[in-house]
This record gives structure tokens, sequence and C-alpha cells, in this order.
């Protein structure tokens, strides 16, 4: 006889938005006479794995709205890659307390997870409908026009370079952000959309799809900084030389790794640094500041992009659709229609597990050190609505009377 009972857990980095596809969950889920209680899992598969289970089914609908609208993941979240021994014990703790359906929203890794789970539980015979519900500011997800979480923290990265812009045009210098992005530049490339007159930064855009080589940096650094008198940098933590060696390990004295052996690229603030060093060490320029973003990037609670909020309810509404009327498992996917619309797909899981998203090549100018107006045309209607905007004075200069 049938439980009646689902399973939903986040994964990975948290986003401005993941809370809304967990309520959308929650609360869809409830609207089913079928369901009968709504588990939620603590810290994503580490708390399937220790049975730390919290009900959803008590919580009200006024607080899980109140809770979507807060970014980060409310259920907490792991860094925890399973394989298959894991999650051979993850299908057997779902198994143990007769769960028929799993949510699990996450990116890359959680999306393998949910293939490997929804393969073990096939071959056991026992009924159990997986979905992976889409979340990633790296917006590197195979199958998707973009991700959720992904607009929102391009909307911050856009409005943080404009605001360094102003800053950086008042005291003139160079200013280099590093924002997160290990193989796809998205979220780096966000930076040009904070642009409004043609002078404004960030004056060059590095990003991993391209090689990075030093010396050509600092000569487009010095080409900008003498034609300027200044020279905003948006950079990728992901830039790596032609072999595919991370800049940050060529450059750094140590190198530290990540639980997975990844040269630790986020965590610190050393490829700003860096870059920086040899800015005035080689172009012999005094002002010179590095930022790294870091985690303001994915949970900064007052830029949230209301296209983003929408969607990542949406698909995780559309996930219980898909799993209480579909027949297989899958990955909900978005899919752009018209100017700006969306629709929603059930894509296989195998179709995006463990596979990576880059920005295609018509995102990138030639020179590879800008975007095209195409991506512009791509990520404006994402940012949503309410974008600040920037201006200047248009003054009229007052003759000299002492010095002509």
């Amino acid at each position: 006889m049938p439980s009646g009972k689902i399973l939903v857990a986040q994964g990975g980095g948290p986003t401005a938005v993941i809370n809304q596809s967990l309520a959308g969950v929650a609360l869809e889920a409830r609207r089913f006479r079928d369901v009968t209680r709504v588990y939620g899992a603590l810290h994503g598969v580490r708390g399937i794995v220790n049975e730390d289970f919290v009900d959803l089914t008590q919580e009200t609908s006024h607080n899980l709205e109140l809770v979507a609208a807060t970014p980060s993941s409310a259920l907490g979240s792991t860094r925890d890659k399973p394989d298959a021994k894991y999650c051979q014990e993850i299908f057997q703790v779902l198994r143990a307390h007769q769960i028929e359906h799993f949510f699990y929203i996450g990116g890359n890794d959680s999306s393998d997870t949910v293939r490997i789970v929804s393969e073990q539980a096939r071959q056991a015979n026992y009924p159990l409908r997986c979905i992976h519900i889409p979340k990633t500011i790296d917006n590197d997800l195979v199958g998707s026009d973009h991700t959720p979480g992904f607009p929102s923290a391009a909307r911050f990265v856009a409005q943080a370079f404009a605001g360094a812009n102003l800053d950086n045009a008042a005291l003139p210098g160079v200013y280099v952000g590093v924002v997160m992005g290990r193989h796809a530049g998205f979220l780096t490339a966000a930076a040009a959309l904070g642009k409004k007159f043609p002078d404004d930064g960030p004056h060059l855009i590095y990003l991993p799809e391209r090689t990075f080589v030093l010396e050509q940096f600092l000569a487009d650094v010095k080409a900008v900084y003498q034609r300027y008198g200044r020279c905003v940098v948006a950079v990728s933590e992901g830039i790596h030389d032609a072999s595919g060696e991370p800049i940050a390990s060529l450059l750094a004295k140590e190198v530290e790794r990540d639980a997975h052996g990844n040269v630790q690229l986020s965590g610190n603030g050393a490829l700003a640094d860096l870059l920086c060093d040899e800015i005035k060490a080689k172009l012999g320029i005094k002002r010179v500041r590095g930022d790294t973003f870091g985690y303001l990037q994915r949970s900064f609670i007052g830029c949230v992009s209301d296209v983003d909020q929408r969607e990542a309810r949406e698909v995780g509404e559309k996930a219980v659709q898909f799993a209480m009327w579909g027949e297989r498992c899958g990955s909900v996917a978005i899919k752009r229609t018209g100017y700006y619309s969306v629709d929603y797909d059930l894509l296989e899981l195998s179709a995006v597990a463990g596979k990576t998203r880059t920005m295609e090549d018509e995102f990138i100018s030639a020179s590879g050190t800008d975007v095209t107006d195409a991506f512009r045309l791509y990520l404006r209607p994402l940012l949503g609505s309410g974008m600040p905007d920037a201006f200047r004075l248009r003054a009229a200069a007052v003759p000299k009377v002492l010095k002509r």
C-alpha cells in the first residue's frame, strides 16, 4: 500500500532563491490528496544518511512563504559528493522510511546523486520517483536556458561592478574584482550589465572559457589605463593557462585545495591580491585594489531578482507535478520561449548529471575580454525589475583665472 511520503533536500552552495524551490515542493505536494507526509532532510544527503528529517507537513503555509523569501538553504546544505556506496546508504534510508518521491535541489553533483539513487531503486524494484530540481549560481547545468539562483547572483555582480566603477571614477586607479565560476564564466560576464556609459567599467572581463595569458593581461590593463586614466577588471576565479592550470595556483607560493582535491578558488582572496601585485610590479601603477566577491554573491539578502524568485518557485512546483502525474524520474529544466517567457521540461537524468555547461562562443567577444550584445540580451530580462541606475553631472566648466 502506498505510503504517500515524499522527501526534499538541498545540496551544494546556497542561493538567494533556493528556498522558493523548497516552498514550491512543500506547498504543491500538500495539494495532492495522496501525499501524507512531506519530509525535509537537514544538510542534504548527509542528513538523509543520518536520518535527520523534519516534517514540513506541519509547517504553516504562511511560515513557508516567509522562508521562501529568505536567502540561503533553510534545511541546511552539504558539500558531500556521494559515490555509489554513499548512494546505496541513501537508498536504504529512503526505503526504510517508505519514501516514494525524492526531490533534491542542487547543481551538477546533486543531479548525479539523484541519477545513481534512481538507478539503485529501479534495480531493487522499489517504486521511488526521483526528481532533480536545478539550482546553481554558476549557471552551468546542461539542458536549461538558465538555472535558478544565477539571475539573483548576476544581479548582485552587475550592481557591485556598477558601484565599483563609480568609486574608481572618483578616485582613479586599477580595480580587480574576482567572481565565482570555476569552469563557466556566466557570473563574471554579468559584470558587463553594470555598464551605462561607453567609458564605464568593467573595461576588461576575463572568463575561464578563454586561455589567460599574464603578459597579455598586463598589456590590456596598461592600454585601458593609458586611455582612461583608470581600469576596472572583472576576473573569473577559474581563469587558467593553456594547459588548464588555474592561474591562482601558478602565481601562489602555497596552494590550498578543497575536500575534492581541487585548487581552492573561492575561500580566499589570493587571486585578486596576486593579480594586483603583478600590476603594481610590472606596470608601476600605485593605486591598485582588488576584491574577492566570495560568498556575498550567493545569498545577498537585498539584491534578489523577482524573475528568479518566481522561476525558482515554479521549478519546485513543476517537480511535484512531474512526479505525481508522470511516469519517470528526471531533472527539471527551464526553456525560454518568446522574448521573455519560460516553459518547463523534464530531462533524462543522464542528460544532465555530471555534465558542465560553459558560455557559448556567441556570448564572448572576439577579443576575449568582453561580452557580446547577444549575452546582454540573454541576461537582461533575468535580472528582474527595479535595477538601479547611475547618472553623471553635466555641469559646464568655469574658466580658470590663475592657471591657463
